[in-house]
């Protein structure tokens, strides 16, 4: 497997392969052939910047079993798809902007795919081939105003609701993953990737039946059972085996 990163250097914006502790510079786009180049940096002494550039995020909405379970909603027989905007997204690290107004702002663990190139139509036998890799996200969520609107747009789409990183990896299998997050340090989500509704090949066929998708583009698929409030000062964990931990705190 491979981990890419964005990465800010000497105030430019870098892709890069993660090895270890340090960072390689890529020679190029990673939408492309990958080629490494021979320059190192350390990653800490970085920033790492959201490990995609999306002209859209794609979200999807009740994927998984026990969250239907959870909600007493039956399975829905196609997927509920929604956007968030690009300028939500920031990194691991980063502040999540409790937004003035509203009375309760949720988390949302979920596994986030980034696009590597163009497709529309796609079959989903094909789907890994328009798959640059596998991330975290957490799909920050104003859930009074959710319920307030009927429909999902304002309360998905505040600046910093769309935590992404802290790289993509390359050739992971995302039939079966752990996934996980915490709220101050106590668990609060702990289901797998095994419980979705509608697997990544399905839900590639169906977004790109509808849009086209691009490279850099981000496709989420859901969150498990057990979302719930985060409070100003809080801080919040979302990982996922096989990729790692994005830690953002609320305020």
């Amino acid at each position: 497997m491979l981990c890419l990163a964005r990465v800010l250097y000497k105030n430019k914006d870098y892709w890069a392969a993660v090895e270890g502790e340090s960072l390689r510079l890529l020679k190029n786009s990673p939408y492309e052939e990958i080629r490494v180049s021979d320059k190192r940096i350390k990653l800490k002494r970085h920033k790492l910047l959201p490990p995609a550039e999306p002209t859209k995020i794609i979200c999807v909405g009740l994927n998984y079993t026990d969250h239907a379970k959870e909600l007493k909603m039956r399975k829905p027989r196609q997927p509920i798809i929604f956007l968030k905007p690009p300028g939500s997204l920031i990194a691991d690290g980063e502040i999540i902007n409790y937004p003035g107004g509203c009375r309760r702002v949720d988390y949302e663990a979920e596994l986030a795919l980034v696009v590597k190139k163009k497709g529309k139509n796609i079959p989903a036998a094909k789907a890994g081939e328009y798959i640059l890799g596998f991330t975290c996200l957490n799909d920050v969520t104003a859930r009074d105003l959710q319920k307030k609107d009927g429909q999902w747009t304002r309360a998905k789409s505040f600046d910093t609701f769309c935590p992404l990183g802290p790289w993509v990896v390359r050739g992971l299998s995302p039939g079966n993953l752990k996934i996980t997050s915490f709220l101050n340090g106590k668990l609060k989500q702990n289901s797998s990737t095994s419980l979705f509704i509608f697997n990544i090949g399905y839900l590639i066929n169906f977004i790109s039946s509808v849009m086209t998708i691009l490279p850099g583009d981000v496709i989420s698929t859901g969150t498990p059972a057990g979302v719930g409030p985060m409070k100003r000062g809080d801080s919040v964990k979302v990982s996922i085996e096989g990729i790692g931990d994005l830690c953002n705190r609320i305020e």
